[in-house]
């Protein structure tokens, strides 16, 4: 009987009503599922984390917060949801009826995700970058990648995100912390925003105006993984940037990995021409609509630069390649090695 009962059981022990599932912190949600990114991840539901399905502004003063009273006090400010539905061309009818309540399954998603876009928010911190977004401009993004390297999710990847315009159906999109390139100009704007640091070295500081930085880390410095400012023409225009933090490129590059894997359509690669090199325009729309990857929000429309010129291209792709590849085999210890010799 004990035999025949877990033949029919299966193996697994069930749980009991109530039992508490940890989670890692590292987890990404993507049709209602959990995968790991091996990166710190705050989500929407969490302590402390940016939830794009409330409709109330989350920073205004609470009882002048509802839905009723922003869209008086806020222009910009259209609609209650900052999200829509990915109806993408790939949807049966049947599919749009089934999913429109939220009945997203993985494999329908990954037929739809083939692109994943990369802008700076050109606020300084996440904090404040959800601030513009929902509060002020009816717009929403997947994730925030802070200046600590602190990723947070925003919505269900399953959610149509209001980010890149023509590639929001088919796209997820990441807002990277940092204040933005500049035309050559206006280049002594930066030193509001860098400083000279104790080690000869730049050092990110956001003016006390802004208020509360909302960085996890504690006593958390921000430095640019170069700490000279970097020049390059990005859509036809010269701009000078300091660079990403090497605690963003970290995260960024786990992520990337995590979204090519979770959804084989995201090609682990950026825009390239003939020669192999970075295209550094808008894509032909023709190019464009085929085109399956890792992407700049300047890729997607004329009047945008992000993530500008000082953001290393290759530097994501190698490493998230590697961490797909996965770790090398392991070296046998000398004992294995005689072993195997006799």
């Amino acid at each position: 009987m004990g035999v025949l009962t877990l033949m029919l059981t299966g193996c697994h022990t069930p749980s009991k009503p109530g039992a508490f599932a940890p989670r890692r912190g590292d987890e990404i949600v993507a049709a209602g599922q959990f995968f790991h990114t091996g990166a710190r991840v705050v989500l929407w539901m969490d302590p402390g984390g940016y939830d794009a399905y409330r409709v109330e502004r989350r920073f205004s003063n609470f009882d002048d917060s509802s839905w009723e009273t922003s869209k008086t006090a806020v222009k910009d400010l259209t609609t209650p949801n900052r999200y829509g539905l990915r109806k993408s061309s790939v949807l049966t009818s049947n599919d749009v009826e089934r999913v429109r309540g939220g009945g997203w399954d993985l494999p329908l998603l990954q037929q739809v995700v083939d692109q994943f876009v990369i802008h700076y928010d050109a606020a300084g911190t996440s904090r404040q970058c959800f601030k513009i977004l929902h509060d002020l401009r009816d717009l929403s993004v997947h994730f925030l990648l802070d200046l600590d390297g602190t990723i947070y999710q925003t919505l269900d990847l399953k959610e149509r995100a209001w980010h890149a315009t023509s590639s929001n159906t088919r796209s997820v999109g990441i807002e990277i912390a940092h204040i933005g390139a500049f035309s050559v100009r206006r280049e002594p704007a930066l030193k509001e925003w860098y400083q000279a640091d104790e080690r000869g070295g730049v050092k990110f500081t956001v003016p006390s105006r802004f208020g509360p930085t909302g960085v996890r880390t504690p006593n958390f410095v921000a430095r640019p993984a170069r700490a000279e400012a970097v020049r390059g023409v990005v859509q036809g225009s010269e701009l000078v940037q300091y660079d990403f933090t090497p605690e963003q490129y970290k995260s960024l590059a786990k992520l990337t990995a995590t979204l090519c894997k979770v959804f084989p359509k995201i090609e682990c690669d950026y825009p390239r021409d003939a020669d192999g090199k970075l295209i550094l325009k808008k894509l032909p729309d023709e190019q464009l609509a085929r085109y399956q990857g890792v992407l700049g929000h300047f890729h997607i429309q004329l009047n945008k630069v992000d993530p500008g010129p000082a953001f290393q291209w290759d530097h994501v792709v190698a490493a998230a390649r590697a961490l797909l590849r996965g770790p090398p085999p392991a070296r046998p210890r000398w004992s294995d090695r005689t072993t195997q010799a006799r």
